[in-house]
């Protein structure tokens, strides 16, 4: 079996449940964009990385730093590997965070999009916000200056 195949039974063996957000920002690191994306070929692990990775968020979010923000956060995640593009949305109000699988009709304050290999190393904090916003590896639509604050929000592992 090649690098990619043993990388995918690695992660794909994982009980992300058992696994800190620590962890995880480590194995992450340790990935290439082309390891996550032969990855995100097989939809059934995919569907459970993003599935766990938007979970977490409702854990890691600083209610205190939120306050009594109001605010709607749609995330488009694309794939290089011919899965659909994976739509989840992160309401924040009255000091709590809410994660719901696709899109609403509400508008979101801010809309973010990349592809797999982004998203995974922007939220396990492998890559900073703003290199990203500027090296175009995610598109931003709507308030700008929201999204590069986003970090504050929650609580993103340091590896």
């Amino acid at each position: 079996m090649g690098e990619g195949a043993s990388t995918r039974d690695g992660i794909a063996g994982l009980d992300f449940s058992a696994i800190t957000p620590e962890q995880f920002a480590e194995i992450v690191k340790g990935l290439s964009a082309k390891e996550i994306d032969r990855i995100a070929r097989d939809g059934e692990l995919r569907a459970r990385i993003l599935e766990e990775v938007f979970a977490r968020m409702e854990r890691q979010f600083k209610r205190d730093a939120a306050g009594s923000l109001q605010a709607l956060i749609r995330w488009k995640v694309t794939s290089a590997a011919d899965q659909a593009e994976a739509v989840y949305e992160t309401a924040i109000a009255d000091g709590t965070c809410t994660v719901t699988e696709g899109r609403s009709d509400a508008t979101p304050r801010v809309t973010l999009a990349m592809g797999d290999a982004d998203f995974l190393k922007l939220v396990s904090g492998n890559q900073s916000p703003v290199m990203m916003f500027m090296m175009r590896k995610v598109k931003i639509t709507g308030d700008v200056a929201f999204a590069a604050g986003l970090n504050r929000y929650f609580d993103i592992p340091k590896p």
